[in-house]
C-alpha cells in the first residue's frame, strides 16, 4: 500500500509540475512548451527524479527504523498496519457493494429462480444502482431538453453557433482596431499621429530615398509629389506596392519580408504627406492622373495619361 501511495504522489507532482511549466513558459496557447523548448523536458524530469529520490529515501528510512524495533514492537507495528490497510480497502469495498448491490456468493441461494437450462441457473439480482440512477438521470435530462428546445422554443445549436460566430467577428474587428500591426491592404487607413509619421519618415529615408530622393521628387523611381501614379495613389495602393513590390521585372522589390505591416502603413501614410510639396528638380510625371474624391481617397476617373519614354523605364521603386 505504501508503494502505491508513493507512486501516486510522484505522478501527481509530475502532472502539477508539467502544468506549471506549460503555464509559466509564455508559449502561445495550443503549443507545448516542452516541444518548443526541449530543455524544459530536463527540468520536468529533474523534478520527477527529485520526488522519486525523496520517496525512496523515506521508504529506506522507514525500513531502517523498523529493523531497530524489538520483535514485540515489530509485531504490534505490523498488526497496526494491517488494520489500517483493511480499513482503507474496506471503504472501497463498501462503496463498490453499494454501487452494484450484488449478493455474496454464499447467499445466492436466496435469489435463485426455478429456471434451469441444461444446468444453467438464473439469479434474480437487482439492477445495479449506478446503472439505475444513470437511467433516471437520462430520463430527467430528456424531459428538460424537450421542454427547453421543443416547448419553450430554445435556441437550436445552429442558431447558437451563428450567434457565437457573429460575436467572435465583432471581437476580432475590435481587436484589429487596437492592433495596428494586423493591418493589411484591405484595412489600412492614413495614419495621422505624429509618432507614426515620424517612424514612416525614418523608414522612407532609410529604404526609399535612394530611389525616390529624400524629398520624394524621384530619381530612379518616380516622383511621389505630383498627381500622377503608375499603380494608383490611394493609401491602399501605396501599401500594396510597398508590401508586394511594383510591376514584375520593372518595379521596386517587395518589402513585406523586411518591414512589418505597421511600418509599411506608417511609410505609406508619410508618402501621402509629400503630395504637392513641389521639390526642386522633381522628376517628370509618370503614370495616370489620380484625383482624390474629397477626403475619401478614392480614385476618380482617369482623365489624362502621361505617355513618355520615362514611364516605360525600368525603375527600382514605383508608386
Amino acid at each position: 500500500m505504501k508503494t502505491f501511495w508513493s507512486i501516486f504522489r510522484i505522478a501527481v507532482i509530475a502532472v502539477i509540475s508539467l502544468y506549471l511549466i506549460e503555464k509559466l513558459s509564455g508559449v502561445a496557447e495550443g503549443e507545448w512548451a516542452i516541444i518548443q523548448h526541449p530543455v524544459l523536458i530536463l527540468v520536468w524530469l529533474g523534478i520527477a527524479l527529485f520526488m522519486t529520490a525523496i520517496e525512496v529515501s523515506i521508504a529506506s528510512l522507514r525500513r531502517l527504523l523498523f529493523h531497530t524495533l524489538s520483535d514485540e514492537a515489530k509485531v504490534k507495528y505490523l498488526a497496526a498496519e494491517e488494520i489500517r490497510n483493511e480499513k482503507f480497502t474496506g471503504r472501497f469495498k463498501k462503496l463498490y457493494h453499494r454501487l452494484v448491490d450484488s449478493k455474496p456468493v454464499e447467499k445466492e441461494g436466496e435469489i435463485l429462480l426455478d429456471h434451469d437450462y441444461d444446468g444453467i441457473k438464473e439469479l434474480d439480482n437487482n439492477l445495479p444502482p449506478w446503472w439505475l440512477y444513470g437511467f433516471y438521470i437520462s430520463i430527467l435530462f430528456a424531459i428538460i431538453y424537450m421542454l427547453r428546445f421543443h416547448v419553450f422554443d430554445g435556441k437550436q445549436q445552429d442558431e447558437e453557433y451563428q450567434m457565437e460566430m457573429a460575436k467572435a467577428a465583432l471581437e476580432i474587428e475590435e481587436y484589429k482596431k487596437n492592433a495596428k500591426d494586423l493591418v493589411d491592404a484591405s484595412t489600412v487607413v492614413v495614419l495621422t499621429d505624429p509618432a507614426d509619421l515620424n517612424t514612416g519618415k525614418s523608414v522612407f529615408e532609410t529604404t526609399c530615398a535612394a530611389c525616390h530622393r529624400a524629398d520624394g521628387g524621384g530619381g530612379i523611381g518616380p516622383n511621389l509629389t505630383d498627381d500622377y501614379w503608375i499603380m494608383g495613389g490611394d493609401i491602399r495602393d501605396i501599401f500594396t506596392v510597398i508590401s508586394e513590390g511594383g510591376r514584375p521585372g520593372k518595379g521596386m522589390i517587395a518589402w513585406k519580408n523586411d518591414l512589418s505591416p505597421l511600418q509599411i502603413a506608417q511609410t505609406a501614410s508619410y508618402i501621402t504627406t509629400l503630395y504637392g510639396t513641389n521639390p526642386a528638380d522633381a522628376k517628370d510625371p509618370e503614370g495616370e492622373l489620380y484625383v482624390k474624391d474629397g477626403d475619401s481617397g478614392e480614385q476618380a476617373t482617369d482623365t489624362e495619361t502621361i505617355d513618355s519614354a520615362e514611364s516605360e523605364s525600368v525603375s527600382e521603386v514605383e508608386q
